[in-house]
């Protein structure tokens, strides 16, 4: 249903006259809410530490996981100590919680617990960005910085820089919002936020975006065994082998094609973004690999098989953006 809605975004249809109504009462709900965020009616919290909010203004996977955790490798070597917040969107939490690289993601959500991994920062989670922010804080006060992966939307939390990232390859879908299109906010909310980030490279056909993006690229070269970390592949050792590539991410096409392009053959099962698998899903996959993303893996840890492997990606983003983000942290200091 999720994957059929979001192929509907793509289109416009008679259907969607029916919508469009219910879009531009949604829009302005989303431009009034705001405009009284800004005017200071709705409170808002400043945590004492800067923010920078990781966000985008469409459903769905858009990159902002490994854009979070390169820029808290970036912060971390320019002398900053980076908490990092999330909704662990998916998870089963009621409260907040801290997050490890042991947490079990059904309970915290799938990318903290890849962002706590792969980051080795302070990663907390749960609905009320500003109540997270502030325990983080209260366990961690050594960290200087907080970066909120996702929450662009919830202006209860004060911020001090918003990055927007999208996936250039599927744009904005038909630029409509909710429910007519897959738009939180309207495209215009970009000449507002300090950087936008394409993950991915532009084709000719995609929408002009303003302010100009910069380009990220999600790289991989080599994969690990999840069963044996220490054991790792090159894609040419795969030679031979029969394999099932497996994704439930917010754009599984990417993934696929990424395996492609290292000259991998292979079947293909797609799932929703943030699918909770089990061992039952892999029991009618007889090929001699399975496939996966990191963000898959941390969901299947505790049922490895020793033909599970798993692709880490990381992403590779002009310096501008860590420049523009200094940039504006230099100014608060001021």
């Amino acid at each position: 249903m999720a994957n059929w809605l979001q192929k509907q975004w793509f289109t416009f249809t008679l259907w969607h006259l029916l919508l469009l109504p219910i879009s531009w009462l949604f829009s302005i709900v989303v431009t009034l809410r705001r405009f009284l965020y800004k005017l200071g009616l709705f409170h808002s919290y400043n945590l004492n530490v800067p923010v920078v909010v990781v966000g985008n203004i469409n459903v769905g996977g858009a990159g902002k996981t490994p854009l979070v955790i390169w820029l808290a490798e970036q912060l971390k070597l320019a002398g900053y100590k980076p908490g990092i917040i999330s909704r662990g969107y998916g998870s089963s939490l009621t409260g907040l919680a801290s997050v490890s690289p042991d947490s079990d993601p059904s309970s915290v959500g799938d990318e903290p617990v890849l962002i706590a991994m792969r980051t080795v920062c302070p990663v907390f989670v749960g609905a009320k960005r500003v109540e997270v922010g502030l325990a983080l804080l209260k366990a961690h006060p050594e960290c200087n910085i907080i970066i909120s992966d996702d929450g662009l939307q919830h202006y209860a939390l004060q911020r001090d820089v918003e990055i927007v990232v999208f996936d250039a390859l599927t744009g904005f879908g038909n630029g409509a919002l909710l429910p007519a299109g897959p738009l939180r906010e309207p495209i215009s909310r970009l000449k507002t936020v300090d950087v936008v980030v394409g993950n991915g490279r532009q084709s000719s056909a995609s929408q002009v975006v303003t302010p100009v993006p910069i380009e990220m690229q999600l790289q991989a070269s080599t994969f690990y065994n999840l069963h044996n970390r220490q054991l790792e592949l090159s894609p040419a050792e795969f030679a031979g082998k029969s394999i099932t590539a497996v994704a439930g991410i917010g754009n599984p096409e990417r993934f696929f094609l990424q395996l492609k392009t290292m000259g991998l053959h292979f079947k293909s099962k797609a799932y929703n973004d943030h699918y909770q698998y089990s061992s039952q899903d892999f029991e009618d996959i007889d090929t001699d690999i399975v496939i996966m993303t990191e963000k898959d893996a941390v969901k299947c840890t505790s049922f490895a098989r020793t033909n599970f492997w798993v692709l880490p990606v990381r992403a590779e983003i002009d310096k501008r953006l860590l420049t523009d983000v200094l940039n504006k942290l230099d100014k608060l200091r001021n």
